[in-house]
């Protein structure tokens, strides 16, 4: 799997990405990162969720698009949340101090669930204006 597959779901973008995101496949990241940053700008509500559950490697291009896509969700009153991390993509993200930014779930289905009732806590517009919460 190279590219990422992209789900729609009513409270967040799923953002299904692909086995390897080394700094030698300057490619697949620079694909990776219109798509992510794509998806970041005009996902509605602004809310992904990355799943890593085939993602086996990254590196610090990787990390650099996650942080730049976390950015442009934050401009927009969104957020970002991980699901089904690996353990060498847990280790990597730890190691970078970035495991306490992101919220990390164990299946895609938890981080909805999470993201949901964060949503009826504090909206952020769009679907949840007017509202109660």
């Amino acid at each position: 799997m190279g590219m990422a597959k992209i789900r729609r779901e009513p409270g967040a973008t799923i953002l299904e990405l692909g086995s390897a995101y080394a700094s030698l496949d300057q490619q697949a990241l620079e694909d990776l990162g219109g798509v992510m940053l794509a998806e970041a700008t005009h996902a509605s509500p602004p809310r992904l969720v990355l799943d890593l559950s085939h993602t086996r490697l990254i590196g610090s291009s990787f990390l650099e698009i996650l942080v730049r896509a976390w950015k442009r969700l934050r401009q927009r009153e969104g957020e970002m949340v991980l699901c089904a991390v690996q353990p060498f993509c847990s280790e990597v993200l730890r190691a970078a101090h970035l495991d306490s930014i992101w919220p990390s779930y164990k299946t895609c289905e938890d981080a909805l669930v999470a993201l949901a009732a964060r949503a009826e806590i504090r909206p952020t517009g769009g679907d949840n204006a007017g509202k109660p919460g």
